[in-house]
């Protein structure tokens, strides 16, 4: 899709990353459901007296006007799009890894409703209580790949086209698939009952959660590329930082 051209009326957008940018403006990142990935800038935004000062925080829903051609647009207008998402602990981190999962993945002004709609989803479940931190980022992981087109392979194997069988292990060969531990040595050993999971999206397992991460791991570093995520020491630097009493355990 060609870059997003002349003025759009109000979209829901979720704010993936901002910077300052001169001296009272904003440089952002926004994920639409309509023209995926798109930057912008929010002129005085960062001034005392801005109608948008405390609306444009990272990891939050907003409504969006803008005008302009080119990868880089010109916010008209932003309101809060629903109630402010927190993000206790290590969770941040988290929020932060889906972003940078987003800026490193996702081409701007192409179009991923799938995303869109998989990282809204991941950041209310970080944002909530109800299931452990990991669980929302494997989901996501998994919806990522299938949505850039890079899916895994996880209901049958790759050379025969057998049913995965829970009670089996197998070697998982990265854009192949899994296969018979008995003819191949090479590969990621993961558990037929951890690709079912992951089919099924079934994570109440922690140990299998575990199984999961690193195959889905692998896969994102293929497409990533070497260089490091910041949110990895983000996450260890919240860990080593005391825990409230009620603050959770990280994974």
């Amino acid at each position: 899709m060609p870059p997003s051209t002349g003025r759009e009326d109000t979209r829901a957008a979720w704010v993936v990353h901002r910077r300052p940018y001169r001296d009272t403006s904003l440089l952002l990142e926004l994920l639409t459901h309509d023209h995926g990935r798109i930057g912008a800038v929010a002129r005085g935004a960062r001034a005392q007296r801005s109608r948008w000062r405390g609306v444009l925080e990272p990891f939050q829903p907003v409504l969006v006007s803008w005008q302009g051609r080119g990868e880089l647009l010109t916010l008209t207008g932003a309101e809060a799009g629903g109630r402010p998402l927190r993000f206790p602990g290590t969770r941040l981190a988290a929020a932060f890894y889906l972003s940078e999962l987003v800026l490193r993945l996702l081409r701007r002004d192409d179009p991923a409703p799938d995303i869109f709609f998989a990282y809204g989803a991941a950041l209310q479940a970080l944002a909530g209580s109800g299931e452990a931190e990991d669980v929302p980022l494997r989901l996501f992981e998994k919806r990522l790949l299938q949505a850039l087109g890079y899916g895994l392979l996880l209901h049958a194997t790759a050379d025969t086209g057998a049913a995965v069988d829970h009670r089996r292990s197998y070697r998982y060969i990265l854009e192949y698939g899994p296969v018979d531990t008995a003819t191949q040595t090479g590969g990621l050993l993961i558990s037929g009952e951890a690709l079912q999971a992951l089919h099924r999206e079934q994570f109440e397992d922690s140990a299998l959660r575990a199984e999961m991460q690193r195959l889905t791991g692998a896969a994102l570093r293929l497409y990533i590329g070497d260089r490091p995520l910041y949110s990895r020491s983000l996450y260890q630097s919240l860990r080593r930082r005391p825990r409230s009493a009620n603050e959770e355990t990280p994974p």
